[in-house]
């Protein structure tokens, strides 16, 4: 299955996520994101979404433009990214310090060592968490991705993906 096949499966009442599924998958000279870096926040974004046929069309499309590595790190992005998300949604949301000082105790070494470049994998995790709501976690990860490079029109091209990415899943759904 591929991004086209998606596409042309969305209904009609979802024409606007249709049109927006072209565009954001697609080099934006702006953003100064390359086709892998979309894809990869595409990919992870998608198992974000845990939809089969989402996931299943962007990774056909995606296995074509990334490596190995980045396809595996958009999954463990997407994986660490669900436990991460909650917890630190709830420590933010409880409004009680006392939480935040109490140590994690929750393995996530893979964000430190990635497979990838540090930035590439924070990007992938940034979209996951946009998709997650965790406001914490999407704060922390603008700021790495800013911090190495990622211009706020490449972050704001990466949260674009995400939110079409999980639309079409919701279509699909409906």
């Amino acid at each position: 299955m591929t991004v086209e096949n998606l596409r042309d499966r969305l209904p009609d009442f979802a024409k606007d996520i249709r049109l927006n599924l072209s565009s954001v998958l697609k080099e934006d000279p702006g953003s100064g994101l390359p086709l892998n870096h979309i894809y990869g926040v595409a990919l992870a974004s998608a198992y974000a979404t845990r939809h089969p046929d989402v996931i299943a069309a962007v990774s056909g499309d995606a296995t074509a433009i990334l490596s190995a590595e980045e396809v595996n790190a958009a999954k463990s992005a997407a994986t660490v990214m669900a436990m991460n998300n909650i917890y630190y949604r709830f420590v933010h949301l409880v409004h009680d310090a006392e939480f935040s000082k109490m140590p994690v105790g929750l393995r996530m070494n893979v964000i430190a060592n990635p497979g990838i470049a540090k930035v590439d994998f924070e990007l992938y995790a940034l979209a996951v968490s946009a998709i997650n709501g965790c406001g914490l976690c999407i704060e922390s990860h603008t700021k790495v991705v800013e911090h190495g490079g990622i211009s706020k029109q490449g972050i704001q091209h990466a949260v674009k993906i995400a939110a079409v990415i999980n639309a079409a899943a919701q279509a699909l759904q409906i």
